[in-house]
């Protein structure tokens, strides 16, 4: 049954108050967003100056540009969202010279010259009203997605706006140091340790530096406050437009939205999770969050584009643009992309008999990317990634029996066989719709979401890295995974008794508790489960929707209890002592961005066994390269890194002779030890705590209740 409003009233309705309708969600969200940065401590002007450069800047440039190269979506909220990803790329690729000319404020001419061409040239002024569809955004569908934003924020607000900077979370200091790297230098390299290659996704920190640059917003407000914010909204708005596009329905857009940032994976024991890896890494991960924002008009351009795969130039350059973005972005889009594609080449031929020549140009443009990022942009650096089957459930394995390296290492292959097919199913309680697409996987698009989301999951069984972050090809995934499984239930006729029928007794299931040691409680409902989904198709052949139901029913509590446990403040204890960003600054105002600072602080202030070295908030409060300061994820680091045998954060320095060099002439202060600083490593500043013994040998400069900054003098 469907509702509509009666006739009479949309006879009397102006259609002009449909329009202004439509945006209301949007300023709703808009307004209580700005409402939680003013409660948070951002300043109004930087606010509005944020506001500006983005609207004007970023996302006014990038989807006139959006329009003009591929014809404009079906919606404004479609080519806003899309047009922003795109602005974002033009922004990251024009940043780069621009800063290694030692002009980063050039930045700004690309996006003024296409909005002087789109005011000026007659046949690009159409663009500025939208594409020829004009399709409005349902009343309801935009009220959902705003609700899905206003959730997203409601999290970032008790989790990271509210927090104080020096209790928020641990890796934010060194995104900050990378800010403040790609802010002075191009190519950058690694700021806490002098001279080591940086081999890591660092485009998002020009996007953050361009900013900067352009605005005079501190780093320390975008990285903690501002930036993630509108990619993250931009997203939620593309995953639900694929999903309407594919699914036939702006419900299923909705529809795959909440299944993508909503739907999570069961949790059988408190602390042991099969994980289906959320999208909740907004703020945590910037570099995942701009990648996945600048991969989604990629997909929307391969699936829906319809001109990029019949010869449209404009959408291959808009997808050459995106890719390009992407090589230093998160690369990790690309060798998921290159897989989906060659799944598309190999179902076309086998359905075809012939070779699609579109599919294997937009392959080839994918592998040309990923090597320029793998030999250019990394350096051939794979910061800790390597073969390593089942390390993902070698770890769970450690959790559920007490194991600990080194003994997890030699865990036998058959444990982790089991536990690697109960994850899987697992992932069936979220995507459990793939199962319904019948005939439908055989077409390009689906192929190239199940191709995509196959090499995802298989990335994150075949890989190991020493802080799994091979878990982010399998959150890279999920929304077209979300998609495709949405697709597969979208306009079946659904077996309402059978789905309540399979959905409570999931519910049910979810809740009883199984007696037995904890591999036990971990396994047997599950194989439970897979004796009940048998029953349900024996009992009624193609009764798919039943056992789809089935499947995520038993995910629906786990889910509901992660999504509240989010919206509650975690209680952090402060790592960064006050006065550290005080002192930081005043090295930042009275130093040149060439200027070399040491220091002793490289341990965060935490039990653990050997030096917890994730400590970066020295070069990234001064925006200075630091001779040694934290080196946990050096790729010299993680690169030594032994999986299940040691540990990377108690890896130590990979040269022990600069660092006992940096030591010495903090711990024993001597005219020798100083001036070794100074000649053999260029190092001009020193960044302490109270040490009255350095004043005899470097000139004090700076003083507050923590921190000391000496100045070092050359003969």
């Amino acid at each position: 049954m469907t509702f509509a409003p009666p006739a009479a009233w949309l006879a009397r309705r102006p259609a002009s108050s449909g329009r202004w309708l439509g945006w209301l969600p949007a300023g709703v969200v808009c307004a209580g967003a700005v409402a939680v940065f003013l409660w948070c401590g951002v300043s109004a002007r930087d606010l509005a100056v944020f506001a500006a450069y983005l609207g004007t800047g970023v996302a006014l440039p990038g989807t006139l540009l959006w329009r003009a190269l591929t014809g404009g979506g079906r919606s404004v909220a479609e080519d806003v969202a899309a047009g922003l990803a795109l602005g974002y790329a033009v922004e990251v690729l024009a940043y780069l010279p621009a800063r290694a000319a030692g002009a980063p404020l050039l930045v700004l001419v690309p996006s003024a010259g296409v909005l002087c061409a789109f005011a000026c040239v007659p046949r690009l002024r159409r663009h500025w009203r939208g594409g020829a569809a004009g399709e409005r955004l349902p009343a309801w569908c935009a009220w959902a997605l705003a609700a899905v934003v206003a959730y997203l924020i409601t999290w970032s607000t008790l989790n990271l706006y509210r927090v104080p900077v020096s209790a928020a979370y641990v890796d934010l200091p060194y995104h900050l140091a990378l800010v403040g790297e790609v802010k002075h230098h191009v190519p950058p390299t690694l700021p806490s340790v002098l001279g080591e290659r940086l081999s890591y996704h660092w485009f998002v920190y020009a996007e953050l530096a361009a900013t900067s640059w352009v605005t005079g917003i501190e780093p320390v407000t975008l990285v903690y406050r501002l930036a993630t914010l509108p990619m993250t909204a931009a997203m939620v708005v593309l995953v639900a437009v694929l999903g309407r596009r594919l699914g036939g329905s702006w419900g299923a857009g909705v529809a795959a939205a909440g299944v993508a940032y909503f739907l999570l994976g069961p949790v059988l024991q408190e602390g042991v999770v099969f994980t289906t890896r959320p999208m909740f890494t907004a703020w945590a991960s910037p570099t995942q969050t701009f990648g996945a924002l600048l991969f989604a008009p990629v997909v929307l351009l391969l699936l829906t584009g319809g001109r990029l795969l019949t010869g449209g130039r404009g959408c291959w350059v808009a997808l050459v643009v995106l890719l390009l973005a992407l090589t230093g972005a998160k690369a990790t889009f690309l060798p998921l992309l290159l897989a989906g594609l060659l799944v598309v080449v190999a179902v076309r031929w086998a359905v075809e008999r012939r070779v699609p020549g579109a599919w294997l140009g937009a392959a080839g443009i994918t592998l040309a990317c990923l090597l320029v990022a793998q030999f250019v942009v990394f350096g051939r650096g794979a910061q800790g990634t390597t073969i390593a089957p089942f390390a993902t459930m070698r770890g769970l394995w450690g959790l559920v029996t007490g194991v600990t390296a080194p003994e997890l290492a030699a865990v036998p292959v058959t444990p982790l066989l089991v536990l690697t097919v109960v994850h899987l199913f697992c992932l069936l309680c979220v995507w459990g719709g793939v199962a319904a697409l019948g005939r439908r996987a055989l077409e390009p698009s689906m192929s190239l979401l199940l191709g995509m989301g196959a090499a995802g999951v298989g990335a994150a069984v075949l890989l190991g890295h020493p802080s799994d972050s091979q878990l982010y090809f399998l959150e890279s995934v999920r929304p077209y995974l979300s998609v495709a499984a949405v697709c597969g239930v979208a306009g079946r006729r659904v077996p309402w008794a059978m789905v309540a029928a399979g959905a409570g007794g999931a519910l049910l299931a979810a809740w009883v508790e199984v007696p037995g040691d904890a591999a036990v409680r971990v396994v047997v409902p599950y194989l439970v489960l897979v004796v009940v989904a048998a029953g349900v198709l024996l009992w009624r052949r193609g009764a798919v929707l039943a056992v789809v139901a089935l499947l995520a029913g038993y995910a629906v509590p786990a889910s509901a209890r992660e999504l509240v446990l989010r919206v509650v403040p975690e209680g952090r204890e402060a790592e960064i002592p006050a006065g550290a960003l005080r002192a930081g600054r005043w090295l930042r105002a009275h130093s040149s961005p060439g200027d070399v600072v040491a220091t002793d602080l490289h341990c965060r202030p935490v039990e653990a066994p050997g030096c917890d070295s994730r400590h970066y908030w020295v070069s990234g409060f001064t925006e200075r390269r630091v001779l040694v300061e934290g080196w946990a994820y050096a790729e010299s680091t993680l690169s030594r890194a032994e999986l299940f045998v040691s540990p990377y954060l108690e890896v130590p320095f990979a040269d022990p002779v600069r660092l006992a060099a940096n030591d010495a002439a903090f711990r024993t202060p001597t005219a020798e030890n100083v001036r070794r600083l100074a000649e053999d490593y260029g190092v001009k500043w020193l960044f302490t705590g109270m040490n009255p013994e350095l004043g005899k040998y470097a000139r004090l400069r700076f003083r507050n209740e923590s921190f000391s900054v000496y100045r070092l003098t050359t003969r």
